[in-house]
């Protein structure tokens, strides 16, 4: 019987309208073979706090684990405060875009997740970091944050009223000025700084590469590679998102004119903005200048299936092979 700490995230998209859902993940779970210890809703009155109930529970445990249901935002944060402790993190995917529990292997339905728990392997991952906050994905920066914040202002208005608020704010988003900014970063350990001056309608700074290959959209198949990816648009909209998707689908979009990009482990960002809205993992914060960009190596203990987990004894192997 393994023993673990669940905690769910009960506003999470995949819930809505499904109340019978977190019971049923938890037979799942305990039919699999785990003792679990619940932290509800009554250890504290918001998600952070029942994270910190859970990694305090799970201390206790022979083989510390918490599971954590929820989206990229509620496994962003559980992963920042199990980040260096050693506690291992499940995830259950009950969010849109799941991106973390997808690269890790796991079933995107959440009973079919909490069955294969039990036969997930640990594995540690990087975790990126900016400015005092934990992504484990992506940072963006730019026009899709104004977009997901207009998203989000009218998605709880039914309505064609609200569809065309959206549609003219964006029409409008596209007017503002990109951004300027002054990047700096390193090409390798101890190499001099490299700096260039962009303007930029979005950048996106990526938790380890993504996969260029055949089929493959936003995948990234290692995810301890100690490496951001640094991605900038040259030109940033509709037309320009349908052309990118088709040549990542294609396995050609590196080889593309259209998106300039780097591979580092540290990136300043300086802008003479004192702030910038800043999306890590979809949760948008306002962050001062400069922003400052690092990886914590193989920080994060996680739960990953079996072919995430070959792949990565695999690649430890060429490593101390080469």
């Amino acid at each position: 019987m393994m023993r673990a700490v669940l905690v769910m995230n009960n506003r999470a998209g995949t819930l809505d309208g499904r109340p019978e859902l977190p019971g049923q993940i938890e037979d799942a779970l305990r039919e699999s073979g785990f003792d679990l210890r619940i932290i509800g809703e009554d250890a504290a009155p918001d998600m952070g706090g029942r994270i910190d109930a859970a990694v305090a529970a799970a201390r206790d445990l022979p083989a510390p684990l918490v599971i954590v249901g929820g989206g990229d935002g509620t496994v962003c944060g559980a992963a920042g405060k199990l980040a260096g402790t050693g506690i291992a993190l499940g995830i259950l995917p009950l969010g849109t875009l799941n991106v973390l529990a997808r690269d890790l292997g796991m079933p995107l339905d959440p009973l079919e997740a909490a069955r294969a728990l039990a036969g997930a392997e640990t594995k540690r991952i990087d975790i990126g970091e900016v400015n005092g906050e934990i992504f484990t994905c992506q940072a963006v920066l730019g026009l899709p944050n104004r977009f997901a914040r207009l998203r989000q202002a009218n998605r709880r208005t039914p309505g064609i009223a609200a569809r065309m608020r959206t549609i003219l704010g964006t029409l409008r988003a596209f007017g503002r000025p990109p951004l300027s900014l002054n990047l700096v970063w390193t090409d390798r350990p101890g190499a001099p700084p490299a700096s260039k001056h962009v303007r930029a309608r979005a950048l996106s700074v990526v938790n380890n590469p993504y996969e260029e290959a055949l089929g493959s959209f936003f995948h990234r198949p290692r995810l301890d590679t100690g490496l951001l990816a640094v991605h900038r648009p040259k030109r940033f909209g509709l037309f320009w998102s349908l052309v990118m998707l088709v040549a990542m689908g294609l396995g050609l979009w590196r080889r593309t004119e259209e998106v300039e990009h780097f591979l580092t482990s540290e990136l300043t960002i300086e802008s003479r903005r004192p702030n910038l809205r800043v999306s890590t993992d979809g949760e948008i914060r306002m962050l001062s200048t400069p922003l400052r960009f690092q990886l914590h190596p193989r920080a994060l203990c996680v739960l990953a299936l079996a072919p995430v987990a070959e792949a990565d004894r695999v690649a430890r192997t060429e490593t101390l092979t080469a």
